[in-house]
């Protein structure tokens, strides 16, 4: 019995999880770490600390396990759910997933604090809450891709697609990248169906768990935008259009609230509690800790990464890019063939005739020479082939007013990527882009297409996806660099 498309999703998300899990568990097999001081767990600074020694619970080998498992910035997350925010630098780190570590730790795996003590508790909390989000989003991706697409066979290949993404191994870890992918998809399903005050709650918490869930206020500006045009221009109510554009906007302050509530707290925290020596940002006209912190202890900043130093992670992030720069491509060529005036094309069909009327007998006769020619190739092309001038424009033999949805989709992936390329560390552009639907349904397409040399990309495609999933899971469980 064959399962239904969203069933199917689900079954390779899982799947997907259940695979990189046991290639996790092999490579921490048979390599040794290359930093092991994940497991050191100094005592908090305050007294909240739940920590337990190893001869205190009843399973410390297990313990160890988990513990040591925590690498690189879930060392940050599992700190701050169980001590809070003690350092400036540790502000980088949004409060969502230190949060809900802390619930799911006193609440549903509080009874095996006794068996695992409480840090590897939190944990193994992250793992599964991240586990579980990353099947969600899997599943709502697959919903909107149906929505957008308006197939299910693309739609299904875009999440499995989503399941074998270059960054899977952060989505299995205790990272940010499943919540957000999780809110920020889940936020533009329900707001494309409709459902414009649940989506403007899951893009608040896609703001709470990543600084760039903030810029999902975006789609919220657009779709308000739209509306108010219909209100205004079709149903001539102006007011309705203003009450929409108004709307609009306060949707879009809440889900930025998140984001600066923290800084508030942060500045709170940092700059009047009286017990530290004020900081350079606090006397800043807009004291923005994030900022801070991201160019004072990571050097994040616009050109500072071009360096001559800095050429292999460029060329680690270079797939990532191309890939999403091959997205907004081709479907702003879409918004394109969709949106051009007929009137415009007409104007230049019949330049194009006065311009062949002109020719001269003997241009003619070459000319027509040259198409028997070109008849020629065309008889010989493979059944199925299409002329690399027409992969686009064919698509669509009519005009689709839905494209204009791909729109939001495109401007988000743009000023996304310029700011992975431009402004961040670029390495980490193959999980800061990973959430983006439009990347996967552009491969969706590419290995669709019954074009030779579109096939030969999807091919690549796959081989890319394949081949750092399985240096993803080797090198980032054994605290090597990757991404």
């Amino acid at each position: 019995m064959s399962l239904a498309p969203k069933s199917r999703a689900l079954y390779y998300a899982l799947l997907s999880r259940i695979l990189l899990l046991s290639l996790i568990a092999t490579w921490r097999f048979l390599f040794r770490p290359y930093d092991t001081s994940a497991s050191l767990n100094p005592p908090c600074l305050s007294t909240s600390n739940h920590s337990q020694p190893y001869d205190q619970i009843l399973w410390p080998r297990v313990a160890s396990a988990i513990e040591s498992s925590v690498v690189w910035d879930g060392v940050y997350f599992v700190r701050i759910a169980e001590c809070g925010y003690e350092y400036e630098q540790t502000y980088a780190f949004l409060p969502l997933l230190p949060i809900s570590l802390s619930l799911l730790s006193r609440s549903v795996f509080a009874p095996l604090v006794s068996l695992i003590g409480y840090r590897a508790v939190l944990a193994l909390s992250g793992y599964i809450l991240n586990i579980f989000a990353f099947v969600f989003a899997t599943f709502y991706l697959y919903r909107l891709s149906n929505l957008i697409l308006k197939d299910s066979a693309p739609a299904l290949q875009a999440s499995l697609l989503f399941c074998l993404n270059p960054a899977s191994i952060f989505y299995s870890s205790i990272y940010t990248e499943s919540l957000y992918a999780l809110f920020s998809i889940g936020g533009l399903y329900h707001l494309l169906s409709g459902s414009s005050t649940l989506a403007m709650l899951m893009f608040a918490l896609s703001g709470s768990a990543r600084s760039n869930g903030a810029v999902n206020a975006g789609y919220i500006c657009f779709m308000a935008l739209m509306q108010a045009i219909g209100a205004f221009f079709q149903k001539k109510r102006p007011l309705l259009a203003v009450g929409v554009l108004l709307a609009g906007f306060l949707r879009s302050a809440f889900i930025f609230a998140p984001f600066l509530l923290f800084q508030a707290y942060a500045y709170l925290n940092i700059c009047r509690s009286g017990n530290r020596e004020p900081r350079p940002w606090c006397q800043a006209k807009v004291p923005l800790l994030y900022g801070f912190i991201q160019g004072h202890y990571w050097g994040v900043g616009f050109l500072r990464y071009f360096q001559i130093k800095q050429l292999p992670n460029f060329l680690l992030a270079s797939p990532t890019l191309s890939l999403a720069i091959g997205s907004i491509i081709f479907y702003t060529r879409l918004l394109r063939d969709n949106f051009v005036p007929s009137s415009l094309l007409e104007v230049k069909s019949k330049e194009r005739n006065r311009s062949y009327d002109s020719v001269s007998t003997s241009d003619d006769m070459a000319s027509s020479k040259g198409v028997s020619m070109l008849r020629q190739r065309r008889s010989e092309r493979a059944p199925g082939e299409c002329e690399p001038t027409t992969q686009i424009s064919n698509q669509k033999k009519e005009s689709d007013p839905n494209v204009i949805l791909f729109l939001p989709f495109i401007l988000h992936l743009a000023f996304m990527t310029f700011t992975a390329f431009f402004v961040m560390h670029v390495q980490v552009s193959t999980r800061f882009l990973s959430a983006s639907p439009p990347i996967y349904w552009f491969g969706s397409h590419v290995l669709a297409s019954q074009n030779s040399s579109y096939r030969r990309w999807g091919y690549l495609i796959m081989v890319y996806f394949v081949m750092y999933i399985l240096l993803g899971s080797l090198l980032f469980s054994n605290f090597y660099p990757f991404t």
